[in-house]
């Protein structure tokens, strides 16, 4: 039952990825990096979405059924914590908090 959940992780988490970092270019340009906690918030986002896509891409890849499913388990919720923290920067961006 292993690798279920894993593909859709690694390819959300990478495009979220990606994204993380066009706001983190974003920020910087714009020199809002040193008016707010945003682009820490985001910066640690990256880092957990990096994480998310290694080891999803891990459970895919590895031949032990049970060592690929704690890599998707971890894969799991270190993807929810971006996610919230994701959520968090929105609704800080949105009600101009911290601006």
């Amino acid at each position: 039952m292993r690798n279920k959940k894993s593909p859709h992780i690694l390819n959300t988490s990478s495009n979220l990825l990606g994204f993380c970092l066009v706001v983190l270019t974003s920020l910087k340009i714009s020199q809002y990096n040193e008016k707010t906690l945003i682009d820490e918030i985001t910066g640690i986002i990256a880092i957990l979405l990096t994480i998310s896509s290694v080891l999803s891409f891990l459970a895919i890849r590895v031949k032990n059924e049970q060592l690929g499913e704690r890599y998707e388990t971890i894969a799991d919720f270190v993807f929810l914590s971006s996610l919230i923290l994701i959520s968090i920067v929105t609704c800080i961006i949105a009600f101009s908090i911290w601006f």
